[in-house]
């Protein structure tokens, strides 16, 4: 039996990428090239696998008006960001301090 005190990853990062004919969608916000900035800075600070972080691609979040965004689990923090600079704080404030950024967070009461 497996020992569940500790989970596999201590971050499991997901971002939506996607996309929508005719419809705003995280895609048309970068949402790709964000996954890739942000993959590459977690595996270049050496904080990628077991017992570290892991980034995931996903499909709808059903959270589009605050697109793009990403989810931190185990915590269930989510960001809207714009740019790679707001992908390397979140890399370098959560992921590697376990700080929440406060400024990225998005508001509750966005939904689709």
């Amino acid at each position: 039996m497996a020992d569940m005190s500790e989970p596999y990853f201590q971050h499991h990062v997901f971002f939506c990428l996607n996309q929508r004919e005719g419809e705003n969608a995280c895609a048309q916000h970068g949402a790709q090239e964000a996954f890739d900035h942000c993959k590459q800075k977690v595996k270049t600070l050496g904080l990628a696998g077991k017992g570290g972080v892991r980034i995931n691609k996903a499909g709808c979040l059903d959270r589009c008006a605050g697109g793009p965004v990403a989810v931190v689990y185990p915590a269930g923090v989510w960001y809207s960001y714009v740019d790679n600079a707001d992908i390397d704080e979140i890399v370098e404030q959560h992921l590697k301090q376990g700080k929440v950024v406060e400024r990225l967070v998005l508001p509750d009461n966005v939904g689709r």
